[in-house]
């Protein structure tokens, strides 16, 4: 019997950047398994169009990608979430909604790119830094032990991998 798909909202303030791109990557690498969400507490109304022509750039899924409010998810009719996982500091700081069901939460940090200023090459790069650092510890996650692991021992593994280096130089490069 096939387990059912395990849904994860990445979180972050503006939903723009950071969140659309662990979105992105879940839906990428989950193979079905998994599906991936973002969301915002203040949401930026828009996507960062760096974050859209990165992902076009890494051969991942973009489309549908929108900012939108952490207030989509906290419904008692909603997706059922299973991971809650913030990925800026200052989201990681604030009263989250009550979450439907009981999803495991994590914090992620990772820079935000957005928030970087220069030239379009230095902001390009901030991306692809921000990406590397998902994408590695998102392939961590993909790849733990689930049917093995108590919920105990599971927090461990999620918080441990918010303790990986932001950037790692054997992060995959994606596709």
């Amino acid at each position: 019997m096939a387990e059912r798909i395990r849904n994860v909202l990445f979180l972050c303030t503006g939903n723009s950047a950071r969140s659309i791109l662990a979105e992105a990557l879940v839906n990428h690498w989950g193979h079905g398994q998994f599906r991936g969400y973002s969301a915002g507490s203040f949401p930026t109304g828009r996507v960062n169009p760096l974050a859209l022509e990165l992902l076009t750039q890494m051969k991942m899924p973009a489309e549908g990608a929108r900012s939108k409010s952490w207030d989509e998810f906290a419904v008692t009719d909603g997706v059922e979430i299973d991971f809650v996982i913030t990925v800026c500091d200052d989201t990681a700081g604030e009263t989250c909604p009550v979450w439907p069901g009981q999803p495991m939460t994590a914090h992620w940090g990772v820079e935000d790119p957005a928030a970087v200023e220069g030239s379009r090459t230095q902001k390009m790069l901030a991306f692809r830094k921000a990406f590397r650092a998902l994408e590695h510890r998102i392939r961590i996650f993909l790849d733990l032990p689930f049917a093995s692991l108590d919920r105990t021992r599971l927090q461990h593994k999620l918080d441990e991998i918010g303790r990986q280096p932001p950037t790692a130089d054997n992060a995959p490069a994606g596709c």
